[in-house]
């Protein structure tokens, strides 16, 4: 089991607390950044920096992550293609990327999308506060313990 975390736009806050479950849980984890990344003091924490350009990262994560790791994402196509494997996604905001709901969020970021290019709709996602963190730790946790479970 390896955690693997799309790192171009993760908060800070995410990292630390899957740095700190993975510590516990002796679980790998990859940043996988198409810029390099601060170096880590943890042998089980590992950095890939793959080249610029669009979906670069997401591609490397979808080549290389199996079923039995953990992708955490805000990119929903990445998510999309890891749930699609039969892998489990996260986002950094604590959903759970599953079957049932990634196409619908495929569609609403699609829509998104189109408003946002015609004018209608202004910005983008709120900022990652509190309630974000502890969503996303509560999930972390329920997430990275029934994957756990299953590879041991």
């Amino acid at each position: 089991m390896k955690i693997w975390i799309d790192a171009d736009a993760s908060p800070r806050v995410v990292k630390e607390i899957v740095f700190r479950a993975a510590e516990r849980l002796q679980v790998e984890v990859c940043l996988v950044a198409n810029k390099p990344l601060s170096k880590h003091h943890s042998h089980l924490i590992s950095s890939i920096v793959v080249s610029e350009g669009p979906d670069v990262a997401d591609d490397y994560i979808a080549e290389h992550a199996s079923p039995l790791d953990l992708v955490i994402t805000a990119d929903i196509p990445l998510a999309a293609r890891i749930v699609e494997k039969g892998g489990v996604a996260l986002d950094p905001r604590g959903e759970l990327y599953t079957e049932e709901n990634v196409g619908e969020r495929l569609s609403v970021r699609d829509l998104m999308y189109d408003l946002r290019a015609d004018g209608f709709v202004g910005g983008g996602p709120a900022q990652f506060g509190l309630v974000d963190r502890q969503r996303f730790a509560s999930a972390f946790d329920r997430t990275i313990t029934r994957l756990h479970r299953k590879t041991t």
